[in-house]
């Protein structure tokens, strides 16, 4: 690619052509209004969670929904978790569900929109390769999350999610 662009450069160069400066890129969404970013926002993470129910750890094809769905942070940390578990011999059973969903923020451009999640994994289990139990005693069943997509070209509702992390504020999650 590299010799692509040079060779591009170079051509332009002979032939005495200037290119003007290019403007700064104006942030483009696909979203019209901030609801319908978040509508979008929505359908991602919960497209997310049902690819999450489907994971099989003993099978990595069927983390790939997985990461199809994450970018940036929110896809190294499933690749390193999933490989882990994974190599362990560990098995999850159960569904992960979506107690409460909340918009939280949307950047002015759309491109960006925060999630306040309350996540049941009440059902879930988690056992390594002897079958003992690998859940902490003291997770709690509901978690509270902040989610944040990022608008994505790739992603059929315009969003990937780049960020999952827990949080202390926003809307209480029952225990």
């Amino acid at each position: 690619m590299t010799a692509a662009v040079l060779s591009g450069m170079l051509v332009l160069g002979l032939a005495g052509c200037t290119q003007p400066e290019p403007a700064e890129p104006t942030p483009t969404t696909a979203f019209s209004s901030d609801e319908e970013a978040f509508a979008a926002a929505e359908e991602t993470y919960r497209a997310y969670v049902d690819a999450l129910n489907q994971v099989d750890l003993s099978d990595p094809e069927t983390f790939e929904a997985v990461y199809g769905w994450t970018t940036g942070e929110a896809n190294a940390g499933a690749r390193k978790t999933f490989s882990q578990m994974h190599a362990d011999g560990w098995a999850v059973d159960g569904p992960t569900t979506v107690a409460l969903l909340l918009p939280t923020e949307v950047q002015p451009s759309r491109n960006e929109v925060a999630l306040d999640v309350c996540l049941d994994v009440s059902a879930v289990t988690v056992v390594d390769s002897q079958g003992a139990s690998v859940v902490a005693d003291d997770r709690r069943d509901i978690q509270s999350m902040r989610i944040t997509v990022e608008q994505a070209k790739s992603s059929p509702t315009g969003f990937l999610i780049a960020l999952i992390d827990g949080r202390t504020d926003g809307p209480e999650c029952a225990s």
